[in-house]
């Protein structure tokens, strides 16, 4: 079974970067975060073509917004994280697919808003260890893809790439993921590349050509899923293309 995740920085403007990206990759499910439009503006049937069935969760004012694609059958089973009712940002989306559960995410910033923007991103990740939580008490076999807005470690950035200051690498926000950590989820990625500097997100301007990057897209796997962890991959081709996101999609394999 593959998995794979694309901040895809508009769905409307990237529609080519994701069909050539499933025709060429195949991805069993691909959750995409940042759609950046309503609904029912997601272009669904630029990818039907492909074998794809399309289920959105789209935000009005250009903002935001998930989504899951799916070659195999799905069943949606919350568009909203749970905890707090009052949050109407378009940033969740979980399927049960395959006898497994997976989640897509666009984690807050954090960058934004002063202390009460860091709050809520601190606040997001908290409400997500709740409910990976409560699916690893119910033994649901369960991963988490998605934009974390994490750089884990040092690692994970280039040199200089980003202050101390930046709420991608914060202590309080390092601390947070390591709670995810600890709960017995495995980032896919440095489970298989554990000292490689992989990067899944440069900015515009010289930044991809130099290498100026940060890994702040991940796969988090439950114990069980993480047994049959086969193959992780950054895949740079879309961020090599025309007009691209700012982020590459990062790719799971599991075994039967």
């Amino acid at each position: 079974m593959r998995l794979a995740s694309f901040n895809v920085n508009s769905i409307r403007r990237r529609a080519g970067h994701v069909r050539r990206f499933l025709d060429r990759k195949q991805p069993d499910l691909l959750f995409l975060q940042e759609l950046k439009c309503r609904t029912e503006e997601c272009p669904s049937l630029e990818f039907e073509g492909s074998g794809y069935r399309v289920h959105a969760v789209g935000q009005s004012g250009g903002r935001n917004g998930v989504a899951v694609l799916g070659r195999i059958p799905f069943e949606v089973v919350s568009e909203a994280l749970p905890g707090d009712p009052a949050d109407s940002q378009a940033r969740y989306i979980e399927v049960s697919a395959a006898g497994i559960r997976v989640a897509g995410i666009y984690l807050p910033n954090g960058n934004s808003g002063g202390d009460e923007g860091y709050g809520y991103k601190l606040a997001w990740m908290a409400r997500l260890r709740e409910l990976a939580q409560a699916r690893l008490d119910a033994f649901l076999p369960f991963a988490v893809l998605g934009d974390f807005n994490v750089c884990p470690t040092e690692i994970d950035l280039a040199p200089r790439a980003l202050p101390p200051t930046d709420a991608l690498v914060r202590p309080e926000t390092r601390a947070a993921w390591r709670a995810l950590e600890h709960l017995g989820l495995t980032d896919a990625v440095r489970a298989l590349h554990p000292a490689e500097r992989i990067y899944t997100y440069w900015d515009y301007g010289a930044n991809f050509d130099a290498n100026v990057g940060l890994r702040i897209d991940h796969a988090l796997l439950s114990a069980e899923l993480a047994e049959r962890l086969a193959a992780a991959e950054v895949d740079v081709m879309p961020r090599s293309e025309e007009s691209p996101s700012d982020h590459t999609p990062v790719l799971i394999d599991l075994a039967a």
